[in-house]
């Protein structure tokens, strides 16, 4: 799974965001780590403030979009502010060994997990020959 802002060595770097992203609204990129086991991959977001009824994933052309509504807090006059709301967005493009109907997600206080199976490779089988 790539990230679809890295650029690798044979290929020129690729933003695979679509028309939405142009809107004027701001979107943030939430931190994830993403980890491995022998049943798949596990992509663990950062979505704080995330409104759970508007969180979107979807994957399209092998693209997994990651795409959430936060809840609006009134402005205020702060003395400082390093934490800031907006929407968050991110892509990432699948390889061919993600089984892509078996994609779940969770979210609880905060945080995104998406689970990510491996498709089950094809059994090598033994063809019975029929004699005539």
């Amino acid at each position: 799974m790539a990230e679809n802002t890295i650029a690798t060595a044979d290929r020129k770097e690729v933003e695979l965001v679509r028309e939405e992203t142009r809107e004027p609204e701001r979107y943030l990129r939430p931190p994830v780590d993403i980890c491995e086991s022998k049943e798949g991959l596990t992509v663990i977001a950062d979505v704080p403030g995330a409104l759970k009824d508007s969180i979107r994933i979807t994957v399209e052309n092998s693209v997994l979009t990651i795409k959430t509504d936060v809840e609006k807090t009134a402005d205020k006059d702060y003395a400082r502010r390093e934490f800031e709301i907006a929407p968050y967005f991110r892509q990432f493009e699948l390889g061919e060994a993600i089984d892509k109907d078996k994609i779940a997600a969770e979210y609880k206080n905060g945080v995104l997990k998406v689970a990510l199976p491996f498709a089950e490779k094809e059994k090598p089988r033994q063809i019975q020959v029929k004699v005539a």
